[in-house]
């Protein structure tokens, strides 16, 4: 463990900053759950420890800070470096395109580029937003794509489902925060099994553990630090991709989608459907990580 600073040392907004990003550096922390390199996650969690606005930061950077402060900061720094955990873990909170979600080490920290899509309307690739009815999303872990799809789609009424309790307690805060309990319900149990008999669905949307095992055992601790159970695929990735696309064509309606993340596992997703008409969705890291599945192309 690196000593403490003295308070003479340390002084302002800059000082800390200029303090995290070298010791984040010096420990060769990963990242990825919201901020992409040491000096953006050392900006956002000085700031957020401050309680100080977390877009603005150049007007703070050269205020003197209290002692108790000082301390609140670096104990914060020195527990992002010694345990290793996500940031979000530690300020029990997570952003995507522009909502704020709760989150805690029962969930993986949101981050989906389903959630980019959303931002769209998945157009083309559906009709007019405002007739979009029922939507199904699977996976759901703390809730934040159905919460974004209720935001698009404003007739929508989303069911959502996911196998641990402990996700769907971290769902249920986020769906109470938005007060969308009207139009989001969720479901505990085993991807389609724990839904209403004969209920069907326009979208089908999901962001399922996806790591293949050789992946999963070279994960950085961060990563290592979310439940396994909501990374995993299994040898090739593809064990729950499976058996969601299997299952899809019974609960879409005729001329609905399934829409699937999948990450890196961009050969595992063609080795596994080799004959199914995939549609790959361009995001933002290109256009491998998310595929649309028709209701006509769907198996069964």
């Amino acid at each position: 463990m690196a000593p403490t600073p003295s308070h003479s040392s340390l002084r302002t907004v800059r000082d800390l900053l200029r303090y995290a990003v070298s010791r984040f550096h010096g420990a060769r922390l990963s990242f990825g759950h919201g901020s992409a390199n040491a000096y953006d996650e050392a900006a956002y969690l000085v700031l957020h420890t401050l309680t100080l606005p977390l877009d603005t930061l150049d007007p703070f950077l050269d205020a003197r800070l209290l002692p108790e402060e000082i301390d609140a900061v670096l104990a914060v720094i020195e527990r992002r470096v010694t345990e290793r955990v996500p940031a979000a873990y530690i300020t029990h909170e997570a952003f995507m395109h522009g909502l704020r979600f709760y989150v805690d080490s029962r969930v993986i920290v949101p981050r989906s580029f389903v959630g980019e899509l959303l931002q769209e309307g998945l157009e083309p690739w559906i009709g007019d937003v405002s007739q979009i009815g029922p939507v199904l999303e699977l996976c759901t872990g703390s809730g934040c794509l159905p919460i974004i799809a209720a935001h698009v789609w404003p007739a929508a009424h989303i069911d959502a489902v996911d196998l641990s309790p402990d996700a769907l307690a971290v769902a249920r805060r986020n769906v109470a925060d938005y007060r969308m309990e009207d139009r989001i319900t969720l479901f505990e149990g085993d991807l389609y099994d724990p839904l209403p008999a004969g209920a069907t669905y326009d979208v089908i949307l999901t962001n399922p553990p996806y790591v293949n095992e050789a992946s999963m055992r070279d994960l950085p601790p961060e990563y290592l630090a979310e439940p396994r159970m909501a990374l995993a695929g299994g040898d090739d990735g593809m064990d729950i991709v499976r058996r969601i696309v299997a299952g899809a064509k019974k609960r879409l309606n005729p001329g609905g989608v399934l829409v699937v993340e999948i990450g890196n596992e961009h050969a595992n997703v063609e080795a596994a459907f080799p004959d199914l008409e995939i549609v790959w969705l361009p995001v933002s890291a290109g256009e491998e990580q998310v595929f649309l599945v028709t209701y006509e192309a769907l198996p069964g």
